[in-house]
């Protein structure tokens, strides 16, 4: 190769490096802010949304706005380069305002598998040009993966499953349970776990008639969701609980939210952390 060309691609590095630097990324998922910190890049986040609250630095980052809703003047504010959502969590007209101010809109498909997790790692580093360290990452997640897999398989060895019912709450007037399909059915299966509710897809309303029908060993919440109900004393308070074998058994597991639905490089320890939380509670009672 000659000099000409050696000095004309070692601009274009240079170049290409420089750009990267200067990113300015704004996540609106914990699961996509966990990933971003996870590749090595997190110093380049300058916002995130309010599900992100992990790891510390991404507690201390600025919010886009108070709740899940964005708007495209909030996220702009930001001079953000690079925004990046999961799958239909932002509206058509907000992308399209984003688009239009000359600012990378990426959005990534969650797939609530563990070939998924690792296909989400690397979507999320090509989109800001870290391909390697994507490939790295989920190289490292896969292989703590397949141990946490066989350790979840071992240890239930003549087990029967426990019937894991998760109940999502935002105080007794919002409260519906997971359904076949949902990420919280995943990860409830790959923990070792039975989800309780099997009649239906993704989310619905929670009702006394389908708990009691449910019959749940586990009643599973995140943990802002036991707070708003009261925590568990109240939790077992609810109608029908005490019908169920979670209620008379007390068997309420609380787990930290954004961690219970990271598909991506802190999979292993949610599965971990969900499986070892269904056999205290199953062994305790």
């Amino acid at each position: 190769m000659s000099r000409f060309y050696v000095v004309i691609l070692c601009c274009l590095m240079q170049i290409g490096g420089l750009a990267t630097a200067q990113q300015r990324i704004i996540t609106l998922n914990s699961s996509l802010t966990e990933t971003i910190y996870g590749l090595g890049v997190g110093e380049r986040m300058v916002a995130t949304d309010v599900t992100s609250i992990s790891p510390k630095a991404a507690a201390a980052l600025p919010r886009v706005s108070k709740n899940r809703s964005v708007s495209a003047e909030g996220l702009l504010s930001f001079k953000p380069t690079i925004v990046i959502a999961n799958e239909g969590d932002v509206s058509k007209a907000v992308v399209q305002q984003i688009r239009a101010a000359g600012v990378k809109f990426v959005s990534i498909k969650p797939n609530y598998s563990v070939s998924g997790a690792l296909r989400y790692i690397q979507e999320v580093a090509d989109a800001v040009g870290e391909s390697a360290a994507g490939k790295n990452l989920a190289s490292r997640t896969k292989l703590s993966l397949d141990h946490t897999m066989e350790l979840v398989k071992k240890e239930n060895q003549g087990k029967v499953a426990p019937k894991v019912l998760f109940l999502y709450a935002r105080g007794t007037g919002t409260m519906s349970v997971a359904g076949k399909g949902s990420s919280l059915d995943a990860m409830i299966n790959l923990a070792g776990g039975k989800n309780a509710v099997q009649e239906f897809s993704d989310f619905k309303p929670y009702t006394t008639e389908a708990l009691v029908q449910a019959n749940p060993d586990i009643v599973l919440l995140f943990d802002f969701g036991a707070s708003s109900l009261g925590g568990e004393d109240a939790i077992l308070k609810l109608p029908g609980m005490r019908i169920t074998n979670a209620g008379k058994n007390d068997r309420i597991l609380v787990m930290n939210a954004s961690l219970l639905v990271n598909f991506s490089n802190r999979l292993p320890d949610a599965i971990l952390e969900l499986h070892r939380g269904f056999g205290k509670v199953m062994d305790s009672k």
